[in-house]
């Protein structure tokens, strides 16, 4: 017996209705005609095709193509269809889309070639059986493409987010930095990553790998620069550099002079070169760090013996945590460290120190442990700790800022300055020693970057010149010291200022004028999907300044430069250690009141003086691209660098092509390349 319930009106009027499963349906809408045929209403142009049982869905698949394509231009698809699958995934992880987006084989083509890009797949994913079979049942309609059309279809990615790359670079009213970075190949083929930085035209920090490209064995320093050089001129930047930041170069020296001697006599670099050549902090740290670890290297390796002594018995580990049981030390994880990388190094030298007293108890109990440390020892143990502490919470607070600006590493790198001679001027000899090599190492390179990072410490309105003083006279040996070298700071200041002053007057002017807008003067402006939109100027944006303007000239008094009114204001109030001040949007919104001012503060702050660099296993390619060609090596890591803004999925920051054991368990997803390309 039937239930009064079920509503079987399909089965009364048409006993032979079936479900409609194929996909196709989610693009139609069967009805029936009243002359009891049925008809499939297109949902996108309302055509309507024949739906009889006999007639498949073949047609209306065709059908679809044909309307995909005609409907709209095939970029704005592309994007508006990425935005509305990120926005239903954000409302609905994993879930369906209440609206399905219309098939197209081309804007398909582009988004496979994208995810390799963008993933690191190899191009023959699309040979693979179980990708052909995933593609083929999400969308049947997908016509898979060979290996080598992947390939060009990269290929094309690349050569036109360069065009536009190379357009925006051309727009763009700051000068740039460059940092250049060597790397490997399994087969120990040299290459080098050219990257730039800047601050671009809305006051955002942004950087940009430009080249990636081979050395040959037999091409020294002198033909590193000069590579550097012809790409430098293929983007049309030469012209525009600010500063080069070159850390893991082995003729950096070398590569530094060429470039500064080229470009110096076509009068393109900024206070004749002084500038141009700089290290950054994160360099800097870790050349101090090794130091310190190479003076204490043998009660180092002590330590070192006696952690794996106990982690390599299962036995004795046991033991050893019963130990620290009984004498109440707090649990935490026994590090053994790898010895090229400092920070590990750190944390076994901490993690020991902490559990002293249980070492101490094993060495008195075990005969057979080799790695009695005497009283004296641990003294000196917990000296570098207390050295490499100061040093690892930098490298920590340098790699964890969201906004790397050049103004903010003057402070810490003084702080740093001043402990190490006051670790030099201490009683123990130990302590004494290793601070001596440190600060001379210290000390050798500080010289390099220190007038850049104190000019970008005096354009951060929180400090101007007082942070100068008060370091300079905590760190100089003598009252006269420390006044020569603040004088010596204001002065290049004021150069440097001049120099702005006297660059193109009419450029400088309309783009102070425009500096101030709350997009940044531009011409033509990126929008999405790389489209661009005329940014019109306005009566109101001819009366920028002029509040400034009269309470300047109605004062009775000479209109003041904006260096002048900079300098003698109070400094902004700042809220400490954990105080969040964008320094990039305080420019922008004082850009008017100081227009050459904010010239200076877009050019320093993109200067990336605080890069933490790689190791050297992670400046190594892998396997995969190791066998690939130069060229296509270029294009996938460029491209993915170029159009990682597009998606959640970001590249990783620092390059890591090879990623680490860390990276893999945090996020395989953000892993520059994959670990092989089979």
């Amino acid at each position: 017996m039937m239930d009064a319930n079920d509503n079987t009106e399909i089965t009364v009027h048409n006993p032979r209705a079936r479900k409609l499963r194929s996909l196709v349906w989610n693009d139609f809408t069967k009805e029936r005609r009243p002359d009891g045929s049925y008809v499939a209403i297109c949902n996108h142009c309302k055509k309507q095709l024949t739906a009889s049982s006999r007639s498949g869905t073949t047609h209306l698949k065709n059908h679809l193509v044909i309307c995909t394509s005609t409907k709209r231009g095939k970029r704005k698809k592309l994007v508006v269809r990425r935005l509305v699958l990120k926005s239903n995934d954000a409302k609905n992880e994993g879930g369906m889309s209440s609206e399905h987006s219309q098939f197209d084989q081309e804007l398909s083509r582009q988004d496979l070639a994208r995810m390799v890009i963008l993933h690191g797949y190899p191009f023959n994913i699309v040979h693979h059986v179980g990708f052909r079979t995933f593609v083929r049942n999400l969308q049947p309609l997908f016509k898979m493409v060979s290996a080598d059309i992947v390939k060009a279809d990269c290929m094309k990615i690349y050569e036109n987010e360069r065009l536009r790359l190379h357009e925006m670079l051309d727009k763009l009213h700051s000068r740039v930095s460059i940092t250049v970075d060597m790397w490997k190949s399994i087969a120990d083929m040299d290459y080098v990553c050219l990257t730039c930085h800047y601050v671009d035209n809305d006051w955002r920090l942004e950087k940009k790998i430009l080249n990636f490209f081979p050395l040959e064995p037999s091409e020294v320093g002198q033909d590193v620069s000069k590579i550097i050089l012809e790409r430098l001129r293929e983007w049309s930047i030469d012209g525009k550099l600010c500063a080069v930041v070159l850390d893991n170069c082995s003729t950096s020296d070398l590569v530094a002079n060429e470039l500064i001697e080229c470009l110096r006599m076509k009068g393109f670099l900024i206070s004749g070169g002084d500038l141009f050549s700089a290290r950054s902090c994160g360099h800097l740290l870790n050349l101090i760090a090794h130091k310190s670890l190479e003076v204490a290297c043998e009660v180092i390796d002590r330590v070192r013996v006696g952690v794996q002594f106990v982690k390599t018995s299962p036995e004795r580990l046991s033991r050893f945590q019963k130990d620290t049981d009984q004498i109440g030390i707090p649990e935490k994880p026994l590090v053994l460290d790898a010895p090229s990388s400092w920070p590990s190094t750190y944390m076994m030298l901490e993690t020991a120190c902490h559990y002293e007293e249980a070492f101490k108890h094993l060495a008195e109990s075990d005969p057979d442990n080799a790695s009695f440390l005497s009283p004296k020892d641990w003294e000196d143990v917990r000296a570098i700790v207390e050295c490499l502490d100061v040093l690892y919470q930098a490298l920590e607070k340098f790699s964890s800022t969201r906004i790397p600006t050049a103004n903010l590493y003057f402070n810490d790198m003084c702080g740093i300055h001043f402990l190490l001679k006051t670790w030099y001027k201490s009683p123990q000899s130990f302590v004494a020693s290793m601070a001596k090599e440190m600060l001379e190492k210290f000390e050798r390179y500080w010289d390099l970057s220190r007038m850049l990072m104190t000019i970008a410490s005096v354009l951060d309105p929180r400090y101007k010149m007082k942070s100068v003083e008060y370091f300079f006279k905590q760190i100089c040996d003598d009252a006269l010291e420390a006044k020569t070298r603040i004088d010596n700071v204001r002065d290049s200041f004021i150069n440097l200022y001049n120099e702005y002053v006297g660059h193109s007057a009419n450029s400088s002017k309309l783009q102070a004028f425009y500096a101030g807008n709350s997009g940044g003067y531009n011409g033509n402006e990126h929008v999405n999907g790389g489209e661009y939109k005329t940014s019109r100027i306005t009566l109101s944006d001819t009366q920028r300044g002029l509040d400034q303007y009269l309470k300047e000239t109605s004062s009775g008094h000479p209109a003041r430069s904006d260096l002048d009114m900079y300098l003698e204001e109070a400094v902004h109030p700042s809220k400490g250690p954990e105080d969040n001040f964008d320094i990039l949007a305080w420019w922008k919104y004082n850009a008017a009141k100081y227009p050459v001012l904010s010239m200076m503060a877009r050019d320093i702050m993109g200067v990336p003086i605080s890069v933490v660099p790689l190791d050297n296993e992670a400046r190594t390619l892998n396997q995969y691209l190791s066998s690939t060609d130069p060229m296509i090596i270029e294009c996938l890591i460029c491209s993915q660098d170029w159009i990682g803004d597009e998606t959640d999925a970001s590249p990783v920051d620092a390059l890591a092509v090879v990623p680490s054991t860390t990276l893999l368990e945090a996020n395989g997803d953000e892993c520059m390349l994959p670990a092989s390309g089979d």
